[in-house]
């Protein structure tokens, strides 16, 4: 078990102003990383942000640790996370460090390392790190200090990039699509992507302020992306979360396309295609209806933790290319190294344009089980999970679903909560025993 101090799955995050997300944390984070990366002989590292009004002062904090200790700062300005772990391999950084938090409000923010070989850091690294912040700040002698510049073309580069990953023999010149942009980093990327694959754009949640990312749009929420794609009667839309991530879409008759669907389409595709690589690794939040659907296409399925960063390990212990969260977090390792929401949905918009199907059709080969969600609080005296009553309960459910539902209890990672999750056939059902179990953890004492 990591004893980490800082880092969590997803870097470090927190509200803006409060401990560890302040200006002189991050001043100590940047010179802390500089002196564990300068260890491995390269001198700069690449730092790119969201459109937060609190990127400008992390950035300077940053790039002033990494000088201290001898690293240059190379800047992109806002660029999607996936954007900065391209550009990280191709300048031969030694690190990318994104400032962003992601899916968030705009108070929030966060950094994140990627390593040289565009993956997330090892934990190794990372405790290296927190190792160098408990020691006092140091500077290195003037003629040793790092530099600063700005990358101008960064957003050229990853928009041709992207490009690359759809099929040369392929236009998307039929489609009129609505790409929501959640005012986040992918604002002056994306639309400009599909459009130079001659699709009809029509671009929203594109004019950042600092304070407006993920403000009622976005991946998070898909309502003004859904009214849009109806009233203009596009073919479908894209919903993009603030670092450019995850990816939801919706359907020409409005209806949502979420993480497991979409994983679906591109495992499906890549079958077809015969390019499928093993199977594809969902988590145990993936919906059953997507396990049925792999199991009659014969198409192996894996569950990993929740978390981007677990679905990866697995992909990577099974050797597979393919995984995704329900979230929207697609990760194509034949492409790019981490969850990318424009990759995804070039791979989604390919598959529609070669077999000539609306993204409605492409997704009703999948049927959505019912889930049911219950939240239950204990007093954290006993572990409900551990005991009998609660274990026979299960079993029964288990039983009555009869391989055709799945049942799952987890621990909250941040409150004394149990979350009680029961999928199957019927919806009706599924209520009744998801209340059948919670009630059993509700008696433990």
């Amino acid at each position: 078990m990591s004893s980490r101090k800082y880092f969590g799955t997803d870097g470090i995050r927190g509200k803006v102003g409060n401990y560890p997300i302040t200006p002189d944390f991050v001043l100590k984070l940047g010179w802390a990383a500089g002196k564990v990366l300068a260890r491995h002989g390269s001198k700069s590292i690449l730092i790119g942000k969201d459109t937060r009004i609190s990127g400008y002062m992390l950035e300077s904090a940053l790039e002033a640790g990494l000088s201290a200790a001898g690293l240059s700062a190379l800047f992109t300005g806002p660029m999607p996370t996936p954007a900065i772990a391209y550009l990280t391999r191709t300048f031969r950084a030694e690190a990318g460090i994104v400032i962003s938090a992601s899916h968030n409000p705009y108070y929030d923010n966060g950094i994140k390392f990627f390593s040289n070989n565009g993956m997330k850091l090892p934990d190794e690294v990372e405790e290296a790190i927190e190792t160098e912040m408990e020691k006092p700040l140091t500077c290195v002698e003037s003629a040793m200090l790092g530099k600063a510049r700005r990358i101008v073309d960064a957003s050229g580069r990853y928009i041709e990039f992207c490009k690359s990953a759809f099929p040369n023999d392929l236009s998307l010149n039929t489609l009129k699509i609505v790409v929501d942009c959640a005012n986040g980093a992918t604002y002056h990327i994306a639309p400009n992507v599909f459009k130079e694959l001659g699709a009809d754009v029509i671009a929203i949640g594109i004019s950042p302020d600092g304070m407006n990312i993920n403000e009622q749009c976005g991946a998070t929420d898909v309502n003004l992306l859904r009214q849009r794609v109806l009233t203009e009667k596009a073919d479908l839309g894209l919903a993009l979360d603030g670092d450019g991530d995850r990816l939801i879409l919706i359907d020409h008759l409005g209806n949502t396309i979420d993480g497991d669907q979409i994983l679906y389409i591109i495992a499906r595709e890549a079958l077809k295609q015969g390019k499928l690589r093993g199977g594809a690794v969902g988590t145990l939040m993936s919906n059953m209806g997507l396990e049925l659907a792999f199991r009659d296409l014969g198409i192996p399925f894996a569950r990993a933790k929740v978390g981007d960063r677990y679905v990866l390990e697995k992909m990577q212990e099974l050797n597979w290319y393919l995984g995704a969260e329900n979230s929207g977090h697609v990760i194509a390792l034949d492409i790019t190294t981490t969850g990318d929401g424009i990759i995804a949905a070039i791979q989604v918009l390919a598959a529609m344009i070669r077999n000539n199907m609306t993204l409605h059709d492409l997704s009703s080969g999948m049927k959505l089980l019912p889930q049911i969600l219950v939240n239950v609080q204990f007093s954290g005296q006993l572990d409900p999970l551990a005991n009998t009553k609660v274990k026979q309960a299960v079993a029964k459910v288990e039983t009555e679903l009869g391989g055709r539902g799945r049942v799952l209890l987890r621990k909250s990672g941040t409150e004394p909560l149990i979350r009680v999750m029961v999928e199957g056939e019927h919806a009706d059902q599924v209520a009744k025993l998801a209340n059948f179990i919670a009630d059993e953890v509700k008696n433990v004492e």
